[in-house]
């Protein structure tokens, strides 16, 4: 595939800063490769070719004059629960979406920095699921294997880093929806401090539980867009001090107390470690002592966390599907989702809000004894395409907590998270997380650097081939 000759994200800042490209040639690259893979892979819902292109002549004018910024001229996507201004957001829906007036505010600090958006990514109904399917789209491959899910709701922009179409790309999680497609496709993936990148226009997403965040190749590069993205609009509800988390990238991290936690937190239905994911997660604990950190098992107190979860998710998704223009297009899963929202979004929605300080306590008291939990990101390694497409929502939540039981409750607390990739099942790509308490990104931004600087995960890539069973060597 493209992707062997695709630069990361901070070598095309580099690249185009020292002359030896222009952010035209590297926007045509990355419009070929997206209208080469769009009828197999399928990362884009909206591709916006005309206004990318002139937007990269616009900054090679800058560079030219000796204007330099972040990323000025390097092209990049974002999820399609973000609003560019002219276009929809859709946000996996079917109907006639209006254009947005204006760029919401991750995007508008991209485009500070210099950054083209090259397009708009493809995410399932409203964000709900772990994989990227649906009737106003279609399915979005993995590039590992086409065959399979690159997960969800994040998947386009997943699949669009992962295939070498664009270097990094904007995702959003509200129950794990950067970190499940990150390790699905083997990237690192950024689930930062709630606030820390804006979701305005809106003053939060999901009641507080969805956040926006990065995925890259790499942790330098998943930093770097971070630090870009970062920032708040002055109607946010949550602000978090300003960081740099790129400073972190290389720094010693120090000898770091970590937990491996194995178990899955408290659901409604069982879910299964996949021995194999256990053996991945294992080796890199092992890893992780090799290069002088502790290393115990211990397990976070969480509880019956997912009491607080489910008020607000639903909610949140019943707030949204009042924004869709055409409801009765919508699957029956999501209305049925935000009826239920609708029922709980008064004193259960109160509650469960009120419930995130003694969250805080009862979780963080792990973080008194050890600096970072170590987790499986999913249970399963990715399901093949279809396979909870058509389910019940009953059967569809069954499936989706048996496979993806570990990173919801890192959005409850609202603390930040990065998926590292884990190696791989049967040739296809699983991952782990690195999680810390409230403003811990550096921490774990440093931990994950210094992990990747050991495996150098970045150096495996999806192979060549394309068949819906193409397996990665």
């Amino acid at each position: 595939m493209a992707s062997d000759r695709t630069p990361g994200l901070a070598d095309c800042a580099r690249m185009l800063a020292a002359g030896e490209v222009t952010s035209r040639v590297l926007v045509e690259r990355a419009l070929a490769r997206i209208e080469a893979t769009q009828s197999s892979v399928n990362a884009f819902r909206l591709v916006r070719t005309e206004a990318a292109l002139a937007e990269a002549q616009a900054a090679d004018d800058e560079l030219a004059a000796g204007v330099r910024r972040p990323l000025l001229g390097v092209p990049v996507a974002v999820k399609d629960d973000m609003d560019v201004a002219g276009e929809p957001t859709a946000f996996g829906c079917r109907g006639a979406f209006p254009p947005a007036a204006e760029d919401g505010e991750a995007v508008r600090r991209l485009r500070a920095a210099g950054a083209v958006i090259v397009g708009k990514t493809n995410t399932c109904e409203l964000g709900q699921w772990p994989f990227t399917e649906g009737p106003a789209f279609g399915e979005t491959r993995n590039p590992w294997n086409l065959g399979h899910t690159p997960g969800g709701s994040s998947g386009g922009s997943a699949a669009a880093v992962a295939a070498g179409l664009v270097p990094a790309a904007l995702g959003s999680d509200g129950a794990g929806s950067i970190r499940i497609p990150a390790g699905w496709t083997h990237l690192v993936g950024i689930k930062p401090q709630r606030g820390r990148i804006s979701t305005w226009p809106r003053p939060e997403s999901f009641q507080g539980i969805t956040v926006n965040g990065t995925l890259a190749r790499t942790v330098a590069d998943a930093a770097l867009l971070l630090d870009a993205a970062g920032g708040n609009h002055d109607g946010d509800l949550h602000r978090p001090t300003a960081l740099d988390a790129s400073a972190a990238v290389g720094r010693d991290p120090g000898r770091l107390r970590i937990a491996l936690s194995l178990k899955p937190p408290f659901t409604a239905v069982p879910a299964r470690l996949d021995p194999r994911i256990r053996d991945r997660v294992r080796a890199l604990a092992e890893r992780l002592a090799a290069l002088g950190h502790v290393v115990e098992e211990a397990e976070p107190r969480y509880g019956q966390i997912g009491l607080a979860f489910v008020p607000r998710a639903t909610a949140g998704i019943a707030e949204r599907v009042r924004d869709v223009p055409s409801p009765h297009l919508l699957d029956r899963r999501t209305r049925d989702a935000a009826r239920l929202g609708r029922l709980l979004g008064g004193a259960p929605l109160r509650v469960a809000r009120r419930a995130e300080a003694a969250l805080h306590r009862r979780v963080g008291s792990l973080f008194t004894r050890y600096d970072v939990v170590l987790a499986p990101t999913t249970a399963a390694p990715p399901p093949r395409i279809g396979t909870l497409a058509n389910m019940s929502g009953w059967n569809t939540d069954r499936a989706m907590i048996a496979a993806c039981p570990y990173a919801w409750p890192w959005n409850v607390l609202g603390w930040p998270g990065v998926n590292v990739p884990a190696g791989f099942v049967d040739g296809l790509p699983v991952g782990a997380q690195l999680l810390g308490p409230a403003h811990s990104e550096p921490l774990l931004v440093s931990l994950a650097a210094q992990l990747e600087a050991d495996l150098r995960w970045y150096e495996h890539r999806p192979g060549r081939g394309m068949s819906p069973d193409n397996r990665a060597a």
